[in-house]
Formats: C-alpha cells, structure tokens, sequence
C-alpha cells in the first residue's frame, strides 16, 4: 500500500513530485520522501506523515534538478520506523542511485538472511532495502538475449539479477543522476503507468491520477516484467525474463485501493466499480426504500446498483473527512465510539426506511458492525449490507495492508454467522464469477485475497 512517482526533463522536478505524491497520498499516509538529482549529486528529503508535513516547500527548493522520484508509504512490510521511509538512497562502486517501492516481496526474508551472513549491514527493516543489496553486490552479466544500449552496460545488468532473485510484487522507479528507470515485476501485481506533457517532460507513477495534477498525459502501463529507462539518449525497454509470467493484476486495487478518476491496467476504475454494483444488483435484488453507500470507497457500487435496480440512491451516512490516521483511543468507551469520528447517519434519509447498505468489502467486521448499530439507532426499520466483493479469506502478500487469517472474520465464520455478528437483516457478498465479470476476465487477476490461490510464494 504505497505510491511511486517520477519525472524526468522538468526543471521544477521536485515540486512536480511534490504535487504527484499529493494526489497519490491515499496509497500512504505514515511517510514521503522525494530524490532529485541535478544530473551529478542525488539528494533527498524525508519525513513522517501526510505529503504536507513530511515535505516543506523550503525544502523544494533545496531540492534542485531536473530529474526526481517521490514515495509515499504505508507499511506492509517493516512497520512504520523511520528509517523505513523511502526513497532509499545508495552510493556503491557503479555510483549512486535511490530506489522507491510499491509491493511486497515474499521471499525477502531469506535474502536478507543470506546477505547478512555474507557481511551485508541493513540500516532498514523494509523490505525494499534488499534491492539495494542484490543490486550493489550483483557480478552476473547480462541476459543473452538483451542487446543494452552503452548507457546502460554497467548498471543494467545489476538490476536484471536483482529482479531474478526476488519474488513477489514490485513496481519501482529508480533514481540515477542522470536517468529515471521503471520496473515492474513479471506478473504485473501493482499499477504503474507512464505519461508525457507537452514540454516533453516523462512522468511515471502508481496512477493516473497523479498525471492529471501535473497536466500530463497518459501514454500507456508499464508491462509486466518491463524495465523502462528514460535519459537524455531518449526512451527504451527491456524485458530480463524470456517468458513473462500469467499477469496477475491485483483485483483489489478496482475494489477498493486505486482512485475511481484513476485509469490502471488499461481500464477506468469508476466504470469498473459502478459495474461491480450493477452486477450485485443483479444477483441480490431486494426491495428496498433507498440504496445508501459507506462513503468514499462504496459510493461507486452503490451508484450502480442503484441504477440497475431503479432503487433511489440517498446519501445516509455522511463522512467527516478531517479524521486523521493516529487518532488515540485510550479507552473501550472511546474505541467504541471511533467510527462516529468518520460516519454519522442522516436521520431524516434513514428513519423508518427499508435500507441497502453498499460497502467495497468487510475485512473484521467491527466497523460493519458498529455502523449498522448507528443506523439501527437512527430507525431504519430494516438493513440489508451488500458488499460489492467476494468474503475477504486470506491475507495478502503482495502489497496491500490486510490482517492475519486469524483477524479476517469471513476466514473464521461463515456468512450466515457474520450477518448475525454485525447484526443486518441480510448480507451479501459479489460473487468472485461478478467481480471478475465486472473488472474484465480476459485482463488476468490476482484474487488470492478471496481465494487463497497465490501466484507465488
């Protein structure tokens, strides 16, 4: 659960970072960081927090260059130390270079392992530390079958080793003083994309999104297994691996994760999600007074349930969007009373009425069941929770925040058992079949999440 961004060619590269965090600060909340090189030194800068507290505009301008990569994070793996904030920074006999990460790499443990027997010393506990390692201490040639441009022969070649040593889900941007490099693994697990404005500056990033606040245009995805570089020789890829891998892409990003004004694996979130709910409609039809969303990640869903059952879409539950992240909740009374912080009900819309509750997921089932009590105190007279995803069964390892199969409530009851926990009247869940409908079966999806079915391990 992170974001990446990257220009190359732009004289205010910082403060383009800068903005392009910002509108990606909903992949990372604890932690930013931005590298800027001015084409011979790399410097960062690095904080804790929202984009706007970890990043000052003094320190933009300290910031000089016209090549930059910006990070902002939320610890899926290697908790929240300060030391884990990223870009991450390295100077080795090849020269320097800052690497920034979304994904998880599922067997960095071992590596770790290895590489500190061998001498290796790790200032992080982040995964994305075992980049710099394979990448500084590599010795292995190129691949036969890549032709490398003279710009790339000495640095290249270390990351094509790196990348066949790990597992799992990485898309990366990689900082050099005078490149700006793209990777993504062979599945393709995590969104990267790339764009291009019209002073001809490049910009790489998580989502498109990130491109609309810097007037760019959206070119095409990073593929599977691509290694992109952009310098003043112009823009080349190469593949390492002779036979990309099934695309896996993570389904959970239309569910829940990406932006809905987002554009990722070559499709629209926003219609994907409204078809999500159109296709919940379809298999639970319900006669109901009104269709009321958890707002923001089930609005789109419920939206379009809405329309397919001719149900009136009403605005029941009405989020307080100044809840930060490290709220303390000293006390049960106070815990209690946390989702009041971010939801409150509409009396008005809610009383008396027979209600559908549209959410993206239930990954608990604590809050589910602390905003159906809300609206029960509000009077709906009845309350039917639809979820416009499968039960949520596994923990996910390749880069999105959820809990241990211990704390996921579908891996430990059954549905029938988690409508009486939260206490609706009926739930429902998108069948795995809609959800892959709706998304675009021919595209390719990690659905380990719902099905315990990982690519890799």
């Amino acid at each position: 659960m992170c974001g990446v961004f990257g220009v190359f060619n732009n004289p205010s590269a910082s403060k383009m970072t800068f903005l392009g965090l910002h509108a990606l600060q909903h992949r990372g909340q604890e932690s930013a960081g931005i590298a800027v090189s001015d084409g011979y030194d790399i410097n960062l800068k690095l904080g804790s927090g929202l984009v706007t507290k970890a990043i000052k505009e003094s320190d933009l301008e300290e910031l000089r260059g016209d090549i930059a990569i910006g990070h902002v994070r939320y610890s899926t793996a290697g908790g929240s130390n300060i030391k884990n904030i990223q870009p991450f920074f390295a100077h080795f006999f090849g020269g320097s270079f800052a690497i920034a990460h979304n994904g998880n790499l599922v067997n960095a443990r071992d590596i770790r392992y290895e590489l500190e027997k061998n001498g290796a010393i790790f200032r992080s506990t982040s995964d994305t530390e075992v980049f710099v390692h394979l990448i500084a201490k590599s010795k292995e040639p190129p691949p036969s079958h890549i032709m490398l441009h003279k710009n790339d022969v000495e640095f290249l070649p270390l990351v094509f080793s790196a990348m066949k040593k790990v597992k799992g889900a990485y898309s990366l941007t990689i900082l050099r003083e005078k490149q700006l490099i793209a990777i993504r693994d062979p599945y393709g697990f995590r969104p990267l994309v790339l764009g291009k404005n019209k002073t001809g500056s490049y910009f790489v990033a998580s989502e498109t999104c990130a491109f609309d606040i810097v007037d760019a245009e959206y070119l095409r995805d990073i593929k599977p297994g691509e290694v992109l570089v952009i310098d003043d020789a112009g823009m080349r890829s190469y593949f390492p691996f002779e036979h990309t891998e099934k695309a896996e892409k993570c389904i959970f990003e239309f569910v829940y994760f990406a932006r809905p004004d987002s554009l990722i694996f070559n499709d629209y979130v926003y219609g994907i999600r409204k078809e999500m709910g159109r296709q919940l409609a379809r298999e639970y039809p319900i006669d109901a007074d009104c269709v009321v969303p958890v707002l923001d990640s089930g609005m789109l869903a419920a939206k379009g349930y809405s329309e397919e059952s001719g149900i009136p879409l009403e605005i029941g539950l009405i989020r307080n969007h100044y809840v930060g992240r490290s709220f303390i909740q000293p006390t049960q009374e106070i815990r209690d009373l946390s989702v009041k912080l971010k939801l409150n009900p509409v009396k008005e819309v809610i009383e008396g009425k027979r209600i559908i509750v549209i959410d993206d997921s239930i990954v608990r089932g604590t809050t589910s069941k602390k905003i159906v009590n809300m609206l029960k105190k509000a009077g709906a007279k009845e309350i039917h929770m639809l979820i416009s995803s499968p039960p949520v069964i596994a923990p996910c390892y390749y880069g999105i925040d959820t809990p241990t199969k211990e704390e996921l409530i579908a891996n430990q009851m059954s549905i029938d058992e988690i409508k009486e926990f939260i206490g609706c009247d009926s739930l429902h869940y998108l069948s795995l079949e809609g959800m892959i409908e709706a998304a675009g079966k021919e595209k390719g999806f990690c659905t380990a999440c719902f099905t315990e079915n990982y690519p890799v391990l």
